[in-house]
């Protein structure tokens, strides 16, 4: 006997179990990956005094603030907001969380070349090797865990 091909869907699985595990994985990795990325500019802030740099102070402070509020946010149960809400933080909050990552990189590469705000950095000390790192682990680990769940997405697009 053979089951209703409606039941059969209603039991599979939203999206492979690998799959789900990456994400998830990916998710919580990433946050702890950009936290890092806050914790190593906050360093760099208050020991390495980029506090008294006009304007690069100020960024590294704000790049602090953002990375350890996504990285909060990523790690928290978002996806059980109520909706649309729901449905979209978790994706909304990796890409920005790329977005910190990224432009911390950008800037850092902008610093060194063409100078930013007046301010040129010079030589690669281990904060600044330790900030790439952070910086790339971020910037892959949130896009292999939204790469995950548009896979993920699609699988279940075709089931239904």
């Amino acid at each position: 006997m053979t089951m209703p091909s409606h039941l059969v869907a209603a039991r599979r699985p939203a999206a492979s179990t690998p799959t789900r595990l990456v994400a998830s994985w990916s998710r919580y990795l990433g946050a702890l990956a950009l936290l890092g990325v806050g914790l190593d500019h906050l360093e760099q802030f208050s020991v390495d005094s980029y506090s008294v740099i006009p304007t690069i102070g100020t960024l590294f402070a704000l790049n602090f603030a953002s990375a350890l509020a996504l990285a909060a946010a990523l790690a928290a149960p978002v996806q059980r907001l109520p909706g649309r809400a729901g449905r979209l933080a978790v994706p909304v909050l990796s890409l920005a969380g790329i977005g910190v990552a990224a432009g911390s990189l950008a800037g850092l590469l902008l610093s060194e070349s063409a100078g930013l705000f007046g301010f040129t950095e010079t030589g690669y000390r281990t904060a600044i090797v330790v900030s790439i790192g952070l910086e790339a682990a971020t910037i892959g680990l949130l896009g292999v865990h939204l790469a995950c769940r548009r896979r993920g997405q699609a699988g279940d697009a075709r089931h239904s």
